[in-house]
């Protein structure tokens, strides 16, 4: 497991509150709610946030990206500190 309180094993997805526009860097992030701006910063963690909501699991998102084996934990723990600031949630089953 990367952090507490994130398990990879279950779905998630980019809150509804959040808004990403892709940039050549990766995307800004930008929530309604918080007000707050905030970078993804490369383009294929934007592909893993914005493929969440259709994959069955965190695992299964990075997969399907193309992410390779050996960064995978980095982006478990990118995904985690996303997860900590609202960025994405956790998906209702």
């Amino acid at each position: 497991m990367a952090s507490p309180g994130f398990d990879p094993g279950l779905p998630h997805r980019c809150s509804p509150s959040v808004s990403l526009r892709p940039e050549p860097f990766g995307a800004l992030v930008y929530d309604f709610a918080t007000r707050k701006l905030s970078f993804l910063k490369t383009p294929e963690l934007v592909t893993v946030v914005s493929g969440l909501a259709d994959h069955p699991d965190v695992h299964s998102a990075i997969a399907a990206a193309g992410v390779p084996e050996p960064q995978r934990p980095a982006y478990l723990r990118a995904l985690a500190g996303l997860l900590a600031s609202g960025t994405i949630e956790e998906r209702p089953s």
